[in-house]
């Protein structure tokens, strides 16, 4: 920072890793949390939905959701965050991050128990109620995307920032790997006391009654970890950064950012504190300033609206920036969610989940949670932390990099000899290379798009724009939510799930992923590299003269106090 930063800006650029900084990740970190639990544990149940809402007697498969009705399940949350995003990341840069943090929460906790109370006498009002709760819940757990990696960006030293912002993202593997292991005990309870025959041996008693409480159990429990943070969250303070910066009180900015550190922080810059000792100097002075006040007014005014978004200033600035952060975060999502949506099937198809119509419902949710939990715990987890224990070491580039790399070496390793790793004794191999393509998806880009766009804008865009960059990361998800849903089935139209027309099947769909990540690869060659800079730096706020007027207003402050003393 040059010789005109804040004090506090200064103060928190260079403090030291304290207890409040960890606060600060758990209460980010059991949003995104419960984001994840919410947006992946819907996978959990969809056969177990189909089973239930969808059975048809006589059938030699248990029911399934019709094509239309599981893309509506499967995507519509991905619909709401979407918006979510864009609209809460747009607010937290109107009126302040901490203000509307709280709003996103409660959304979550009410939109969770909404989903498993989801009401109807027949299939379809059961469905629509479920999409209208997974939209608004989307909605919330959109507006915690811009705001928690804004809150923790801001509040971050600049040695360790990269690290705290992906441990708040890395709580997402927690999530996953919470709503698998939760649904595996569930499943195991209701095994234990409803036991049921096979759909084999009898379609009807395969499915008992009771099921219809398991997915709701999974779906409401979502709500818990989001309302045991609520009261922590709303006792942060707003970031100095946003005060300072944005609504321009630099000293309420210092007294907040005192209580936070434990220090004493004065609203002054270091030239102003050098004129304490000559009171005659500090008269003149002040009344300079109070004759040309109206001048410092307009001054101010200009400032604030130096560029706007999307202005040719800001185009010419940040353009690029943002077309990196936005396309290299809706390739990977294609990829990552696709991969996810699907992956009970691919389970299936090499064995690992047995034939629907070999077990009963309850089984069938075991096994799908079962799968997805082990899969979380030996690659979705640790890249995570990965990446946490990295990014500041090696930077945010070379990890986005090498993480596009290796998905797309992994996933052609995977289709190129597709029909060998369907084979019975080469199913062992196929899951480690699946579980490697999603350890270098989180210790690679799932981490890192989330992490930069938090770091490379100016404070009065920084919400929005990663707002932007995280919709454009949905948006991925969308198509690889609803796309892959039909790309990804046979091309044999007697071997399609029931209602889907014949697709181009998983071994070209993975070739298809591959492509994108090479794609994504590129894309990242936009995005500057922000490790061990100060956000001002990476923004430019430094050289546009922000930092260097809010020092003259503070000067100017403290020479009318001095003055009317």
């Amino acid at each position: 920072m040059g010789k005109e930063s804040l004090q506090v800006l200064n103060a928190l650029d260079v403090a030291k890793t304290q207890w409040y900084h960890f606060t600060a990740i758990i209460i980010a970190g059991m949003g995104f949390f419960t984001d994840a639990y919410d947006l992946f544990c819907i996978s959990l149940v969809t056969k177990l939905l189909g089973r239930i809402y969808y059975h048809v007697d006589g059938a030699p498969k248990p029911g399934s959701l019709p094509p239309n009705v599981a893309a509506a399940v499967n995507g519509v949350a991905f619909c709401g965050t979407l918006v979510g995003q864009l609209f809460f990341g747009w607010l937290g840069d109107k009126m302040g991050r901490k203000r509307v943090y709280g709003v996103t929460l409660m959304l979550m906790v009410v939109c969770s128990i909404g989903s498993g109370l989801s009401f109807g006498h027949n299939s379809q009002s059961v469905m629509t109620t479920l999409c209208f709760f997974r939209f608004w819940l989307g909605f919330g757990i959109g507006g915690d995307y811009p705001l928690s990696a804004t809150i923790m960006s801001e509040y971050s030293n600049k040695k360790t920032r990269g690290a705290f912002i992906a441990a708040v993202f890395a709580m997402q593997g927690f999530g996953i790997l919470g709503g698998g292991i939760f649904a595996v005990f569930i499943s195991m309870a209701f095994k234990a006391k409803f036991d049921a025959p096979a759909y084999a041996v009898d379609p009807v008693a395969s499915t008992v009654p009771q099921a219809d409480y398991i997915w709701r159990i999974i779906l409401m429990v979502g709500a818990l970890p989001a309302a045991l943070t609520y009261f922590w969250r709303m006792k942060m303070p707003e970031t100095a950064r946003y005060t300072a910066l944005v609504a321009k009180d630099t000293a309420q900015a210092a007294s907040d950012m005192s209580k936070v550190l434990h220090m004493d922080i004065e609203a002054e810059t270091p030239e102003s504190a050098q004129c304490h000792g000559d009171a005659r100097k500090w008269e003149l002075e002040s009344a300079q300033c109070h004759g040309h006040a109206q001048k410092c007014d307009r001054d101010t005014q200009q400032l604030r609206n130096a560029y706007g978004l999307f202005s040719k200033e800001f185009l010419r600035r940040h353009g690029t920036h943002l077309l990196g952060t936005a396309i290299s975060w809706f390739l990977f999502d294609i990829a990552f969610y696709s991969q996810n949506l699907f992956q009970k099937d691919i389970f299936t198809a090499i064995g690992w989940i047995p034939p629907a119509a070999t077990m009963n419902a309850v089984e069938e949710v075991f096994r799908i949670a079962r799968a997805q939990t082990l899969i979380a715990l030996c690659s979705t987890v640790p890249g995570y932390w990965f990446t946490v224990a990295f990014i500041d070491r090696i930077g945010r580039f070379a990890i986005q990099l090498m993480g596009f790399f290796f998905m797309t070496v992994f996933m052609f390793a995977l289709a190129i000899p597709y029909h060998h790793w369907t084979l019975k004794d080469n199913q062992i191999g196929f899951i480690v290379l699946y579980s490697l393509t999603f350890f270098f998806a989180n210790f690679g880009p799932n981490a890192t798009t989330f992490v930069v766009p938090a770091e490379i804008f100016p404070a009065r865009f920084r919400s929005t724009c990663h707002g932007i960059s995280a919709a454009s990361g949905k948006l991925g998800a969308m198509v690889g939510a609803f796309g892959f849903l039909y790309l990804a089935q046979n091309q044999d139209k007697n071997r399609t799930d029931a209602g889907y027309p014949p697709g181009i099947g998983v071994k070209n769909s993975l070739l298809l992923l591959g492509g994108l990540n090479v794609l994504g690869m590129l894309f990242t060659f936009l995005v500057p590299e922000a490790k061990g800079k100060s956000l001002e730096e990476m923004s430019g706020e430094n050289e546009d003269g922000t930092i260097e007027e809010l020092g003259r207003q503070t000067q100017t402050f403290s020479h009318r106090t001095v003055s009317e003393a």
